[in-house]
């Protein structure tokens, strides 16, 4: 199945096991959501449990947040991630602080969905990346599927914790095709795993960048034999940063790959705590590739602006020429 289907498989699978789950947001019932991957819901589920919302980002994360501290799991919808900033106080303010302000005896299971990134041609504010805001936001999980597995089981795992999580869906990616067995045992959430072996430098990538970087090291074995390993980050926060480390131990090098611009980006903290806890390993700096520090350009140029595979394979050769 593609990944939207996955996600879709995998809320279905939620709400049949667990009637206090509940489905909300903007066009999430009735039309299926922008990229049906809610498609269907509604009718088997009823309007209770897959609600379409006003369009209101701050009420729907209001709302979500009134329905888990009534004993209810709601998965919120934001429909493009750009839209996700009228929300934002809601969920850096109250969302990720209250399992704190009362000191672990209120849970707040709350869900954010937001599809995120570019490549798809879309309009302003329609392919951004904001998961370094989130991520940097103590209280909150961060995840993010690379693919359709992944996609079917995280979300459930999302879903069943008692803290909030936002969950970014590549939009990209949504298309991707992979075999969903649901009868298999899933990784835990928050551990990133090694999609490629290899011994000469390590790739790190989440999300949208998984593909690019499996593409690089195809192209780089095929060109001159140069042997990458490619680490699927999977959570955000918290980061599995002992499998890096584990894999940079024993490649002395890292080039780490996101959509989001470089500058304040998730490679920035990764390249630091790598750094600091690897460094008679290291045989190069650690390098980052990713989006430049500008506003997301207009559709007909967003290829000069997202990391490919020349962008990637680029920095492998200068951090094995160091």
């Amino acid at each position: 199945m593609t990944m939207a289907q996955a996600i879709n498989a995998g809320l279905r699978r939620a709400l049949e096991d667990d009637p206090k789950t509940l489905v909300m947001g903007e066009d999430v019932g009735k039309l299926g959501g922008v990229f049906r991957v809610t498609d269907g819901l509604q009718k088997d589920f009823g309007e209770d449990r897959v609600v379409d919302t006003p369009l209101a980002e701050s009420g729907i994360l209001g709302t979500a947040i009134g329905l888990a501290l009534a004993g209810y799991r709601p998965v919120a919808e934001i429909q493009f991630d750009g839209f996700v900033y009228p929300a934002y106080d809601q969920i850096v303010s109250q969302l990720a602080k209250m399992h704190a302000r009362a000191l672990g005896h209120v849970k707040v299971p709350v869900v954010v969905r937001i599809p995120y990134g570019g490549g798809i041609g879309a309009v302003e504010h329609h392919s951004e990346s904001p998961e370094a805001y989130f991520a940097h936001t103590a209280g909150l999980r961060v995840v993010s599927p690379s693919n359709p597995v992944d996609a079917y089981w995280m979300i459930q795992q999302a879903i069943r914790s008692d803290d909030p999580v936002v969950f970014f869906e590549p939009k990209r990616r949504y298309w991707a095709k992979a075999e969903v067995d649901p009868a298999a045992s899933p990784d835990p959430l928050h551990s990133a795993r090694v999609v490629r072996q290899g011994r000469d430098c390590t790739l790190v990538a989440y999300g949208p960048m998984v593909q690019t970087c499996l593409d690089a090291a195809s192209a780089a074995a095929a060109d001159d034999g140069r042997d990458l390993e490619v680490i699927d980050l999977r959570s955000l926060s918290p980061v599995d940063f002992t499998a890096v480390e584990e894999s940079v131990r024993r490649t002395g090098r890292l080039v780490v790959v996101h959509e989001a611009p470089t500058f304040l980006g998730m490679g920035a903290e990764i390249a630091a705590r790598v750094t600091e806890r690897c460094f008679y390993h290291l045989q190069a700096p650690v390098l980052r590739v990713g989006g430049y520090h500008s506003p997301y350009p207009p559709s007909r140029i967003e290829e000069e602006y997202l990391p490919d595979l020349d962008r990637v394979l680029d920095a492998v050769d200068r951090s094995l020429a160091w």
